[in-house]
């Protein structure tokens, strides 16, 4: 196995740093790690050295603004969160499908990883979509008991603190956040509709367009960031997709705890194996097609 650093440059010529993970091996199919929000793709590396271990090469990146893809414009308040999938990700899977043309892709994608996938204008190149705790984030999805502090959240200290320091500090939210991401990701929480535009419209032609297949993990322990009502709520912008939602429970697997942000982390990796063989399933038409 080898791991290669790339400079990728989305459709704006942003420049974007990646990692590719090739087995040591041809590989078998190519698998594109999308990550949560604010999460530096450093974080995915156990997994996607799994993933190449099992013959897949792997392409893991930071979106603009995030870790090693600094946000090259004057104010970070010019940042939003949609170009993180119409220009970020795309540009993503344009690389993986030049580099291996004859090869199937699969996105794996953790929490805003699973919902960006909808946004690129080329998902069609994707053939099998993995959602980890990947929700819609429409407050009011949330079990009524939190509801008061995820609209808090949302109305309240995201804005100010976005307007304040134009930014979101890594203490509130767990990694720092551009002002104009933070901005978009609140005003989308408030919304029923989620990912919308400016006017409040729901942004749905690209999830329309996606017709691959796609599992949906909710984490049994993880109500606040990701409760399985809003995983199925997301589930369903994909309306054309042939997909279904599971209940993962890391007791099941000897885990004490896994939450939202367990599941890539190497003390979790009794999780991998199944999601490799759904992927190694989902992937079998065109296996057989490129073999």
């Amino acid at each position: 196995m080898r791991e290669i650093q790339l400079t990728v440059l989305a459709s704006d010529d942003h420049p974007l740093a990646a990692t590719l993970f090739e087995p040591g091996r041809a590989p078998r199919a190519a698998a594109l790690i999308n990550p949560a929000t604010g999460v530096p793709r450093r974080y995915y590396r156990a997994y996607a050295r799994y993933l190449a271990e099992h013959g897949y090469a792997v392409l893991s990146y930071d979106y603009r603004g995030i870790g090693d893809s600094r946000w090259h414009a004057a104010r970070p308040s010019q940042l939003r969160m949609r170009w993180w999938g119409e220009r970020d990700l795309a540009a993503m899977l344009q690389t993986l499908a030049q580099r291996y043309p004859r090869l199937p892709i699969a996105a794996i994608g953790h929490s805003a990883g699973g919902q960006l996938l909808g946004l690129a204008p080329n998902n069609r190149l994707v053939d099998a979509a993995l959602a980890v705790a990947s929700q819609s984030g429409y407050w009011r999805l949330w079990p009524a008991r939190l509801q008061p502090a995820m609209a808090a959240l949302w109305y309240g200290v995201l804005p100010i603190a976005a307007h304040t320091a134009g930014r979101v500090p890594a203490a509130l939210i767990g990694h720092e956040l551009p002002g104009g991401v933070a901005h978009e990701w609140a005003r989308w929480c408030r919304s029923p509709h989620y990912i919308s535009d400016e006017r409040g419209q729901p942004l749905r032609e690209h999830f329309d367009a996606f017709r691959g297949r796609m599992r949906f993990y909710a984490i049994a322990d993880d109500p606040f960031y990701a409760p399985l009502s809003a995983v199925q709520a997301l589930a369903d912008f994909y309306r054309n997709a042939e997909r279904d939602v599971r209940v993962l429970d890391g007791r099941a697997y000897g885990l004490r705890r896994v939450g939202h942000f367990g599941f890539f982390r190497p003390a979790s990796q009794a999780l991998w194996p199944a999601t490799l063989g759904w992927l190694h399933d989902a992937l079998a038409p065109k296996l057989a097609m490129a073999a």
